[in-house]
């Protein structure tokens, strides 16, 4: 039987991945070897961020409320722990969306949670 070469699947393959690596810098997008490493790398990344995407949203969320809270005299710890002990079941993404979208409901929140701790 004669000797089966991968010239044609090889080339294939090749440009499979020099097309996905298209728009990576200098010779990473041009160089076979080079583009190969980077686009395993990038898969890293990618599943890598893609949990801290929710750690980041959380910290902006929590940065948010407390800038709400510090502006009408609370501490967040205290906010956050006076909403739990009144019942009110809205998390951190709903109370920062409030905070910037409609501050007299976040006012309301507020008071709410203010009459909680005055007693």
């Amino acid at each position: 039987m004669p000797r089966v070469r991968k010239g044609a699947a090889r080339r294939k393959a090749h440009n499979r991945v020099l097309k996905a690596a298209r728009g990576f810098y200098g010779s990473r997008s041009r160089r076979y070897r080079l583009a190969k490493e980077t686009l395993w790398h990038s898969g890293v990344y990618a599943t890598r961020d893609r949990k801290l995407r929710k750690r980041d949203f959380r910290s902006l969320w929590i940065t948010r409320i407390s800038a709400a809270c510090e502006q009408r005299g609370i501490l967040y710890s205290r906010f956050m722990y006076a909403l739990t002990e009144s019942g009110v079941t809205l998390n951190r993404k709903m109370l920062s969306e409030i905070a910037v979208a409609d501050p007299a409901a976040f006012d309301a929140i507020v008071e709410t949670v203010k009459d909680k701790l005055g007693k």
